[in-house]
């Protein structure tokens, strides 16, 4: 009875330790994705993508605010995300974000994303 109950007990910590350790993000943003907001604070419409994007569709094209990096980090992954103030790739980057990095407001980047790319680092 006595090894049920530390077991139980060990068992109980263990489970509270994990739940302590998960991240909470302020943006709400899908696992998995960059998201860039029209609006700071993340607010304003959301946009979100999986992947590498070259030319913004029309309603975040120079229009974006507030951005969220929630891609998946782990041993050779692209795992850092640079918008570009131009399609394709091209100019100057606005901002770069690593890996669980939200950015609320940011002059430089303010309403100057076209693109972006998943790099291996800023």
């Amino acid at each position: 009875m006595k090894h049920s109950l530390a077991l139980l007990t060990a068992v109980a910590l263990a489970l509270g330790g994990a739940a302590a350790t998960t991240t909470a993000y302020a943006a709400q943003c899908p696992s998995g994705s960059f998201c860039a907001w029209t609006d700071a604070n993340y607010s304003g419409q959301r946009f979100n993508w999986s992947g590498d994007d070259g030319d913004w569709e029309p309603g975040i094209q120079d229009e974006d605010s507030s951005w969220a990096n929630h891609g998946i980090s782990g041993p050779g992954v692209k795992d850092h995300v640079q918008v570009y103030e131009n399609k394709g790739w091209i100019g100057f980057g606005t901002v770069c974000l690593a890996p669980g990095q939200e950015i609320p407001s940011n002059s430089w980047g303010n309403d100057s994303g076209d693109s972006h790319t998943w790099k291996m680092d800023c």
